[in-house]
């Protein structure tokens, strides 16, 4: 099962949303395998395609830009610090389950905070890894022609101010952790990546063999 992994450094959010939509196409014509980016971003805002933007607070105050885009879910943050995956995926390889997708996510995400001695779960209705109400990773996808796009945000830095002003995917209460404050020891993307690489090809390994039996 071919899929390439590229490491694209620091990436406006709009370039990486451009490059996104560019590699779905490019996918669901087959001209290029099932493909993850690994980033970071500069400081933004995103929201899914909701009329309610009350996650977003007082838009006035915000001191980041707000795009919104086609993904489910209310605001959350990206910034420098935080390893953001996208994943460019044909879901007819992977049992064309969103809800089963988006577990296998968070498999992957539970696994790379334990190869750092942190245990996180999952919680009920919610999507994310958690460490009973402290959010570490948010997760968001968008499909088209089952083809997915969006994926995941996992915060690796210390830095969380970027959180302050808004309401995280809209949960009152959640208070934003992560792996640095966690493990108590610095951890940074560039060096993540090989490690999270590894660890998404066992997961979609182990869906697409899941699908296969099916």
């Amino acid at each position: 099962m071919e899929i390439d992994f590229q490491y694209l450094g620091r990436v406006e959010y709009e370039e990486g949303l451009r490059l996104q939509n560019e590699l779905v196409d490019k996918r669901y014509a087959g001209e290029i395998p099932d493909t993850v980016l690994f980033l970071e971003h500069e400081p933004v805002y995103t929201i899914g395609r909701t009329r309610d933007r009350s996650s977003l607070g007082n838009l006035a105050s915000l001191p980041h830009p707000v795009v919104e885009i086609n993904r489910g879910g209310q605001a959350t943050y990206h910034g420098p610090g935080q390893m953001v995956g996208y994943l460019i995926l044909d879901l007819h390889a992977y049992g064309k389950d969103l809800h089963t997708y988006l577990r296998c996510i968070e498999s992957f995400l539970i696994d790379f905070c334990q190869t750092h001695g942190v245990e996180t779960e999952r919680r009920d209705g919610l999507t994310g890894v958690w460490i009973e109400n402290r959010k570490l990773a948010s997760i968001g996808v968008g499909v088209r022609k089952w083809i997915t796009m969006h994926g995941f945000g996992l915060n690796l830095a210390k830095d969380l101010s970027g959180y302050e002003s808004i309401t995280p995917c809209g949960i009152s209460g959640v208070e934003m952790s992560s792996l640095e404050k966690e493990a108590n020891t610095e951890i940074t993307v560039a060096e993540s990546t090989l490690k999270m690489e590894q660890l998404i090809r066992n997961a979609l390994a182990d869906l697409h063999q899941e699908t296969v039996v099916k």
